[in-house]
């Protein structure tokens, strides 16, 4: 059933259709409400010293002057955009208003989300840090406020993502699926600016702090002294918790909307419907699992946290189950608008969303393995120290690429799992979809493990910075951040996971959108791998995810050059800062990650959309479809790749720290905290970015494939076909061009010059 045989059948939903639809809504609304809640438990709680106080206000003021400004700039963005959705081809007029309106409310909703996660984790750290200072039950409330914090934006993300669905169903009905792209694509293309300008905010703000603090001065990491602190500690926030928040809202709305494209032509009304009753009942599991998160007496946080997502698993499998079972027929004859097949529709419904919900546990812990410090890959590395910097890089770089081909295993085989549940081609990719939401059905204590990482670390910044916390108040928040950065690591692991399986379903949707009949698996020649243009296709997408990375590691670079230039001038022009009688210009580094990582999102955002806007319209809906291959391979790869080394460096240094081969101030230290200083802008810049990546050229090449297909029919002129792609190209030249040379201004620039964030 092609794009165009969807809109003729034209889904109508019934009376009963509609109820449930609204009953999702109303558990949307309740996920909002619980939200509401938790966020009042989180800010009852303590708030330290003044001092401490002090410090949680500075790092609140930079993370919202922060976001308020990249909002300002990406306004642009959404408007261009707005403008443009409309033009693109529909089935009425109906659906361009919608696509385009649900564009800004998805936009939106992405960046409150971001929003709120900042906002909130920039108070909660705060919170933590006081109840760890407290005697008796510190360690019990610290965590349980850090969980909680994250529990507020989890079950935001949940009930936000689900409400825009929907209320788009209810809206539009069989345009419905239609209509959630232009959601889907507001949600991601505010993500994926979310997370290259907050990533590259926090991780050169990080770098920089690290390079001179750490290595040069030999001072702790959150020393007062170190005037990148308070933009280290902001960037935690703007990066990790606004950028991961934004990042899983959208790879939640994404799902949904490929999910409900490809339903609609699998099962019919069915399938548009069951896709929103999954995540509903994630709603359920998520608060769960964010009630039941407690550690019990000595045990490590984290096996408390892993304990709560592994019962959340099991409750979500057998509720969705129960679901398919009870709303979904046995035969496809029973379904409405359902295509001809055999199989049981409910079976193969309930098998795939408990694939995604196992891949999930599978991430969890392959990526505990390679990055968490009580496994051997971790251990490797630190031991490496002993031998120098370049050891640890070494051994960190191939952490990564064994773990990217164990987890790329793993997701592949969940993929072609869930595609072997039928033999129908449209059935096997709803069931692609399936996974993903089930999957999704544990994000809102997914999104609450991420956010505890931020907000643990930010924490002990707070305590550090202040010097009024106990010995054992310190050592409870060393033991949360340790526990913070293995959990920021899965959470990568998940989250790149759901990006493959939301690109890989809509990746189904494009070729439903490119005019392309799926159901009698009539797929054009021109797909065919060794078809020379579409081999071009496939080589072109897989060269954008390293263009892509490459810009955003650049990127940090960058202002991480200017950070350590800045720095190095206040502890030369200031010798007072050394000995705590002068206080640094906190506000100057602040200032210069700010305008560096808003500076830079623009190459790399026009990269992900001109892209696959110049392959399509330059040589067509076959090649676009191997640019779209080639990336997710690709993407998938170098994703975990860079989350992986980064991580497996980062908690290396943690070793150290902790006292092994020779501990803090050691040669071994040092090589570590290089090897840290490396992996940042690996794990939390570019890797986390290519997730949103993916999404966005998919749900670009899904929006303009009816235009390419028009523009290619006997008759028409190739010249405008030709004319979009050499502009989009052009344009493409130009941003990188103009990337490169303020590399080289940079480098070339004077100190004064770069410590100004001028250059």
């Amino acid at each position: 059933m092609s794009r165009q045989q969807l809109a003729d059948s034209s889904l109508t939903l019934s009376g009963g259709d509609y109820t449930i639809v609204g009953v999702v809504a109303v558990v949307a609304i309740i996920a909002l409400a619980i939200a509401f809640v938790l966020r009042k438990e989180v800010l009852a709680a303590g708030q330290g010293t003044p001092k401490m106080q002090d410090i949680a206000k500075a790092v609140q003021e930079g993370a919202a002057a922060y976001l308020n400004r990249q909002f300002r700039t990406l306004a642009i963005f959404v408007v261009i955009v707005f403008v443009l959705l409309f033009f693109l081809p529909a089935d009425s007029i109906g659906e361009r208003i919608g696509r385009s309106v649900f564009f800004i409310i998805g936009a939106v909703f992405s960046a409150a989300i971001g929003y709120l996660g900042m906002w909130l984790s920039t108070r909660a750290n705060l919170r933590v840090a006081a109840a760890a200072n407290e005697p008796e039950g510190g360690r019990e409330k610290a965590m349980r406020v850090a969980f909680r914090t994250g529990g507020v934006v989890g079950m935001s993300t949940v009930g936000l993502g689900l409400l825009g669905a929907s209320v788009v169903v209810l809206a539009f009905a069989g345009e419905a699926p239609k209509v959630l792209e232009g959601f889907g694509f507001g949600a991601a293309l505010l993500a994926m600016f979310m997370r290259v300008g907050g990533g590259i905010f926090t991780k050169a703000a990080d770098v920089g702090a690290d390079l001179v603090g750490k290595v040069e001065q030999n001072i702790p990491e959150d020393d007062p002294r170190n005037a990148a602190t308070i933009a280290d500690n902001v960037g935690d926030n703007v990066g990790d918790c606004a950028g991961m928040a934004a990042d899983l809202f959208e790879s939640y709305s994404v799902m949904l909307v490929a999910a409900l494209i490809l339903g609609s032509v699998a099962f019919g009304t069915q399938g548009l419907l069951f896709p929103l009753i999954v995540p509903a009942i994630g709603v359920l599991t998520a608060v769960i699992g964010v009630y039941i998160t407690k550690a019990r007496p000595g045990e490590n946080g984290l096996a408390a946290i892993n304990r709560s997502f592994y019962i959340s698993a099991v409750i979500s499998a057998v509720l969705c189950t129960i679901a398919a079972f009870v709303y979904l027929p046995s035969t496809f004859a029973k379904l409405d608008h359902g295509i001809s097949d055999g199989g049981n529709p409910a079976l193969i419904a309930a098998v795939a969303v408990i694939i995604g919900i196992v891949l999930a546990a599978i991430i969890l812990w392959l990526t505990g393995y390679f990055t968490g410090t009580e496994y051997k890959p971790v251990k490797t590395v630190g031991e490496t120290s002993l031998t120098g910097a370049a050891t640890v890089i070494l051994s960190g770089i191939s952490v990564g690429f064994e773990s990217a081909v164990y987890t790329a295993i793993v997701i592949g085989a969940a993929v072609y799992g869930a595609f072997l549940l039928s033999g129908s081609v449209a059935v096997a990719l709803f069931a692609v979809a399936l996974a993903g939401t089930g999957l999704l059905t544990t994000v809102g204590v997914i999104v609450a493990m991420d956010t505890f990482g931020p907000v643990s670390d930010n924490a002990q910044g707070i305590a550090e910075m202040s010097g009024e916390i106990s010995e054992d108040g310190a050592k409870l928040l060393t033991e949360l951040d340790a526990v913070g950065n293995t959990t920021k690591a899965i959470t990568k692991g998940i989250a790149i996971a759901t990006a493959v399986l939301a690109a890989t379903a809509l990746f189904g949707s494009y070729v439903n959108g490119a005019g392309l009949d799926v159901v009698q698996q009539n797929v054009s020649a021109a797909f065919a791998v060794f078809t020379p243009s579409t081999l071009v296709g496939l080589i072109v997408g897989a060269a954008v995810v390293f263009m892509f990375s490459g810009l955003a590691v650049n990127a940090v670079t960058r202002a991480a050059g200017a950070i350590v230039f800045e720095v190095r001038r206040q502890f030369k022009d200031n010798p007072g800062i050394m000995d705590g009688t002068v206080r640094p210009e906190y506000g100057k580094v602040v200032d210069i990650c700010t305008r560096d990582s808003l500076r830079e999102l623009a190459t790399p955002g026009l990269l992900a959309i001109l892209a696959p806007i110049a392959v399509g319209f330059g040589l067509g809906v076959g090649p676009l479809a191997g640019y779209l291959a080639g990336a997710i391979a690709t993407g998938t790869l170098m994703a975990v790749f860079l989350a992986n080394s980064g991580g497996a460096w980062d908690n290396a240094k943690k070793l150290v720290e902790d006292g092994n081969h020779g501990g803090k101030g050691s040669d071994a230290h040092a090589a570590t905290v290089i090897g840290d200083t490396v992996g940042d802008p690996f794990k939390d810049t570019a890797g986390p970015a290519i997730n949103p990546l993916m999404k966005v050229m998919n749900l670009v090449s899904v929006l303009i494939a009816p235009a390419i297909v028009g523009l290619s029919m006997p008759g028409q002129s190739p010249a405008i076909r030709i004319v979009i792609a050499i502009v989009a190209v052009a344009v493409i030249v130009v941003a990188v061009v103009v990337s490169k040379r303020r590399s080289t201004t940079i480098a070339d620039a004077p100190a004064e010059t770069v410590s100004n964030g001028v250059g």
